[in-house]
C-alpha cells in the first residue's frame, strides 16, 4: 500500500488521509503509481533552469517542494486526474522528461505533479501518407530510432534529443539542429490528442492543411501545459536521406559570414546543419587547424536527402561562401562537434561554482548584428570577468536564431541569481529593442514570463483571456507563460 503520510523537506509531516481526494487518485491510477516519498519527489523538483540548478546546489529548491507525483498510464486515467484536480481545485504540472530549460516544469504549491513516462508508445505509421504516431512520454531517441528502422526519419535533432519526449517538444514549440533543412516542430506536427482543464479530450485530426478557422492545434504547440495535456502526436516524416555531405568554412569575420548565410538561405537553398560561431566560440574548434588562422569564424554546413539534389545545393552554398572570402578547411571540428551533439552540458559548470546560461533568440537579419554587440555588451558591463560567446544557427530566409553563452563565477547563491538576473533583464531588453523574438526554441517557462508579456503586448491578454475561459480555475500549469 501507498504511504499514507509524508515527510517534507523541513521534516513536517503531512498526512494524506486527510486529503478527501488522495484515496479517489490512488483508485484512478493505482497506488504503485503515486509518488510521495520526499527522496523520490525531489527529482521532481526542477527542470534543467540553470537557477534551479543553482538552487540544487546550495541543498535549496527552486520553488514550491514537489508535493504528490502520479505516473497515469492511459489517456483515460489523465482525463480522470485532471477532472478529480478540477473538483477539488488542485494544480496540475505535466511533467515530460525534465529537460527543459527555463523552469517550465517546476511544481506548483500543494500541486499534483503528472509524470507522463508511461505513454511511450509509437502507435502507428503510415508510410503511404508519411505519418507517424507517438505518445507524449516517448524519449525523443527512441522515437527516431523507430523511425530509422524503417528507413524513415522525422528530421527533429534538439540537443537534448537523449534526454526529452516527444511531449516536451510540441509544450516548448522545440527546434532541431537540422530545421533550416527540416523545419521545426510546429512545421512537423499535423495532429494531436490532448486533455483540456475539465477532463474532456481534444483530438486534432491529422490531415495535410486546412481552412477551417484558427488553428487550434497552435493553442497547444508551445502553450507548455497550460491548456491543457498533450497526449499523442502525429507527424510528418520523411525517406531517410540517401547522403550527408558535410563541410566547415572560415570567415574573417561573423558579419561577412552572416552575408553569406543570408544569400544561401535568400537562393532558395535549405543545408541541414548551419552553425555559425563567432571568434570567441570559434577559437578551440579551430586551434590545431592553420588555414583557419586569417579566417577565425567557423562556419559548419551540412546538406542531407538526395545525392542529387546534395550535390547541387553543396554546389551552389560554398560557391556563395567562397565569393565572400570564405575557405573551406578541414571539416574536423564539424565531426568533433557531432560526436557531442546531444551531451546537455549546461549544468555542469553550475555543481563546479561556476554560472552557465544560454539565450537563445530569433531576429530579421538587420537586427542579428545590433543584437549580438548589445548582449555582449550587457553581460560584459555586469561581470568584466565574464567568459561570453555566441554562435548563429536555424537560418530563414528572413532571419535566424542566435545562442549566446555567458558564464561566470558562482561561489555564493543570492549573488549570483541576482547577477543572473541582471544579465537576463539586460538582454532581453536589446532583443526586444530591436525587434526581436525573446525565444528561438527553449519556451517562456516560470522564469521569461514577464518579457513574454512585454513581446506579445495585447497578444497575450488574448491567449489570457482563452487560458480563463478553458482553465477558470487555473490549475493547469499555473505561473507559466507569465498568466496570472
Amino acid at each position: 500500500m501507498k504511504e499514507t503520510s509524508m515527510i517534507d523537506c523541513q521534516g513536517r509531516t503531512h498526512d494524506w488521509n486527510a486529503e478527501p481526494w488522495f484515496h479517489p487518485l490512488c483508485e484512478i491510477v493505482g497506488n504503485e503509481n503515486i509518488v510521495t516519498k520526499f527522496a523520490e519527489r525531489m527529482a521532481y523538483g526542477r527542470d534543467r533552469w540553470p537557477c534551479a540548478n543553482l538552487k540544487y546546489r546550495f541543498g535549496k529548491f527552486p520553488g514550491p517542494e514537489p508535493f504528490l507525483v502520479t505516473v497515469p498510464g492511459t489517456y483515460e486515467e489523465v482525463a480522470e486526474v485532471v477532472k478529480l484536480a478540477n473538483k477539488y481545485i488542485i494544480p496540475l504540472v505535466p511533467y515530460g522528461l525534465g529537460s527543459g530549460g527555463a523552469g517550465g516544469a517546476l511544481p506548483a504549491p500543494n500541486g499534483i505533479t503528472i509524470d507522463l513516462k508511461r505513454l511511450n508508445k509509437l502507435l502507428e505509421i503510415d508510410k503511404i501518407s508519411g505519418l507517424a504516431t507517438a505518445q507524449a512520454g516517448m524519449n525523443g531517441e527512441y522515437f527516431e530510432a523507430e523511425l530509422n528502422k524503417r528507413r524513415l526519419t522525422l528530421g527533429h535533432f534538439p540537443q537534448s534529443l537523449t534526454i526529452s519526449s516527444v511531449g516536451g517538444w510540441l509544450a516548448c514549440r522545440s527546434a532541431g539542429q537540422a530545421s533550416s533543412r527540416y523545419g521545426k516542430i510546429e512545421d512537423m506536427v499535423v495532429g494531436l490528442k490532448a486533455v483540456l482543464p475539465d477532463g474532456r479530450f481534444l483530438e486534432v485530426r491529422p490531415v495535410p492543411r486546412r481552412s477551417a478557422g484558427p488553428s487550434v492545434k497552435d493553442i497547444f504547440v508551445g502553450s507548455e501545459g497550460t491548456m491543457g495535456i498533450i497526449l499523442e502526436g502525429t507527424f510528418r516524416v520523411l525517406p531517410y536521406p540517401e547522403r550527408e555531405s558535410i563541410h566547415a568554412v572560415g570567415f574573417k569575420d561573423y558579419l561577412t559570414a552572416l552575408e553569406a548565410l543570408r544569400k544561401i538561405m535568400q537562393s532558395e537553398l535549405r543545408p541541414a546543419v548551419v552553425r555559425l560561431y563567432d571568434e570567441h566560440e570559434s577559437r578551440a574548434k579551430i586551434a590545431n587547424f592553420p588555414e583557419y588562422a586569417n579566417h577565425p569564424c567557423l562556419c559548419m554546413l551540412t546538406f542531407m536527402g538526395l545525392k542529387d539534389l546534395v550535390e547541387v545545393e553543396e554546389r551552389l552554398a560554398l560557391t556563395i561562401c567562397k565569393e565572400l572570402g570564405g575557405v573551406e578547411g578541414n571539416p574536423e571540428p564539424v565531426y568533433k562537434w557531432m560526436e557531442r551533439r546531444y551531451e546537455a552540458l549546461s549544468h555542469k559548470p553550475i555543481f563546479e561554482r561556476r554560472m552557465m546560461d544560454t539565450v537563445e533568440i530569433s531576429a530579421p537579419w538587420t537586427a542579428l548584428p545590433e543584437i549580438y554587440e548589445g548582449m555582449m555588451e550587457v553581460v560584459h558591463t555586469v561581470d568584466p570577468e565574464a567568459d561570453a560567446g555566441a554562435h548563429w544557427s536555424h537560418m530563414y530566409p528572413d532571419g535566424g536564431c542566435m545562442y549566446m553563452t555567458f558564464k561566470f563565477s558562482a561561489p555564493e547563491d543570492s549573488p549570483t541569481a541576482a547577477k543572473h538576473g541582471e544579465i537576463w533583464e539586460g538582454v532581453m531588453q536589446v532583443c526586444l529593442k530591436a525587434g526581436g523574438s525573446i525565444s528561438h526554441h527553449h519556451g517562456i517557462g516560470y522564469f521569461r514570463g514577464k518579457w513574454l508579456v512585454e513581446e506579445l503586448n495585447t497578444g497575450h491578454d488574448l491567449l489570457q483571456t482563452l487560458k480563463d475561459s478553458i482553465d477558470p480555475k487555473n490549475i493547469m500549469n499555473p505561473g507559466k507563460l507569465g498568466f496570472k
